[in-house]
């Protein structure tokens, strides 16, 4: 039964301090936050923070990891929509690449706009997506693993840019945006596939 506590504890410290984080990376960009303000803005101890993690790139691939998984529900490739219309690419998010369904939930909207973590979160995203949608790629294209990996990371860029431009937010504009890049996608795939 302690233990039950401990764990509870735990968590709790642990959401704490990655509120405080994203807080603070809500108010200012990453490269500001330090250990110092993380403690006092989670109100806890240095040694608290050290309990848990050693640096603040720590915080940060935690909550990346939890943001990544927000994207492990529906693993469908997201370039599979084939045509499908905006409602339906509105309602299924198995369609949209991983950084779209990430700034879905809008406490890490602010973590995906800043300058500082595009790449370094774009490079977790291919990591997190990679066993999941380069197999897809290879078989619809039949392509080599080489080859599909550039395409690969060519439509994770690429996406993350556009949403990005749309500061990750389903605008008016962001379901015809879709469709237009995952047509443009299917038709490349398609090409790509009677070579």
């Amino acid at each position: 039964m302690k233990k039950r506590k401990t764990d509870q504890r735990k968590l709790y410290t642990l959401g704490l301090i990655k509120d405080a984080f994203l807080k603070l990376v809500d108010e200012e960009s990453y490269s500001k936050v330090n250990i110092a303000r993380i403690c006092r803005e989670a109100g806890i101890t240095r040694s608290t923070f050290h309990v848990h993690y050693s640096s603040v790139t720590d915080v940060l691939n935690d909550v990346l990891n939890d943001a990544l998984l927000l994207t492990e529900t529906n693993p469908v490739p997201f370039f599979a929509g084939n045509g499908k219309s905006l409602d339906y690419l509105k309602s299924n998010e198995s369609l949209v690449p991983a950084c779209q369904r990430i700034g879905d939930a809008g406490k890490y909207q602010k973590l995906l706009m800043d300058p500082d973590l595009s790449e370094y979160i774009i490079g977790r995203i291919v990591v997190n997506e990679r066993d999941t949608v380069l197999p897809a790629v290879i078989e619809k294209t039949h392509l080599p693993r080489e080859d599909a990996e550039t395409l690969f990371r060519y439509v994770i860029h690429g996406s993350f840019a556009v949403n990005r431009a749309h500061n990750f937010v389903k605008d008016e504009k962001w379901p015809h945006d879709v469709q237009m890049l995952n047509e443009f996608a299917e038709a490349g795939y398609e090409r790509l596939s009677r070579k």
